[in-house]
């Protein structure tokens, strides 16, 4: 078997031999990538031709600049908090805009107001169902999807059952998330299901991850941050061989700075739940192109 090592010196070899065979078979280099000193990968138009080769991921070597608003672009600017106020929420949205972060995430109270304040701009609207205890009936779940949908929420993040996971009631928790699931793709927006993975043994957090994907979900999300514990490298890798590269997933809770982020998304993250992702652009903005992000060239929309 491959160490992770091998396995990276491979995947760097196989984008040289693409870019070699595009190179051959497609228009010229856009004028400025002979001579590039650090394009973002996502903007990047030889870069976009391996994406649309097939790529879902791209490594940025030693020496590629960090763009700020590529990792913006993978952050859920979230407040949760329960004593969050409006003024707070506002701020959150301003911010979002500011720094065109690819969401905010905020209780479903506050959906109606975010629908407001982000009106115009290209940062999605996230919210919570069943959170955070994922404890809820399947018919409040649902219900409370399709309103959320319903006032402006593009995405949901929804807790599953987890005693019925951890009773081994697999049934039931793969009910329960294709009944949200289904709710939300209806009425067009999509679904990360978080699994609390720090209540759970590996293989619980493997069954959870099969479950959801099986019952339709766009994402399998980690934490809900109110748990024993966040998103942890070992997870989100876990996650991610699980799913394959069909689902999304995201890393949330206790993700405080860049290399933190950098840790999750190596791993395998595709989107980070943050609150603290004013932070960690403003780290990526000052940082030098010691240790670059691998920045996956597209997160699921």
């Amino acid at each position: 078997m491959l160490d992770r090592l091998q396995i990276e010196q491979l995947v760097e070899r196989i984008t040289k031999e693409v870019m070699i065979a595009l190179s051959t078979q497609t228009a010229p280099m856009p004028a400025g990538c002979a001579d590039c000193t650090g394009q973002c990968a996502v903007q990047c138009e030889a870069a976009q031709s391996i994406i649309a080769a097939g790529a879902s991921r791209l490594a940025l070597s030693v020496g590629v600049k960090q763009d700020p608003s590529a990792v913006a672009h993978l952050i859920d600017h979230t407040l949760l908090k329960p004593e969050a106020t409006e003024d707070q929420i506002a701020q959150l949205c301003y911010e979002a805009r500011k720094h065109q972060f690819i969401a905010v995430c905020v209780n479903p109270n506050w959906v109606r107001l975010c629908k407001q304040l982000l009106h115009g701009s290209k940062v999605k609207l996230a919210t919570v169902i069943g959170f955070p205890l994922g404890a809820h009936a399947t018919e409040t779940k649902v219900f409370e999807a399709a309103q959320a949908i319903k006032d402006g929420a593009d995405e949901l993040d929804m807790v599953i059952n987890i005693g019925a996971l951890k009773a081994g009631d697999f049934e039931t928790v793969e009910r329960d998330i294709h009944a949200v699931v289904e709710v939300a793709h209806t009425l067009g927006g999509i679904v990360k299901v978080i699994i609390e993975a720090a209540l759970l043994s590996d293989d619980e957090k493997t069954q959870a991850c099969i479950l959801a994907k099986g019952a339709g979900a766009d994402y399998v999300k980690t934490s809900t941050g109110f748990g024993p514990g966040g998103a942890t490298a070992h997870d989100v890798a876990l996650m991610r061989r699980t799913v394959g590269a069909g689902l999304g997933v995201k890393a949330a809770g206790g993700i405080k700075d860049l290399a933190t982020m950098t840790e999750m998304v190596k791993a395998g993250a595709t989107r980070i739940g943050a609150s603290a992702g004013v932070k960690i652009v403003q780290e990526v903005s000052v940082a030098a192109a010691a240790t670059p992000l691998a920045v996956p060239a597209a997160s699921r929309a």
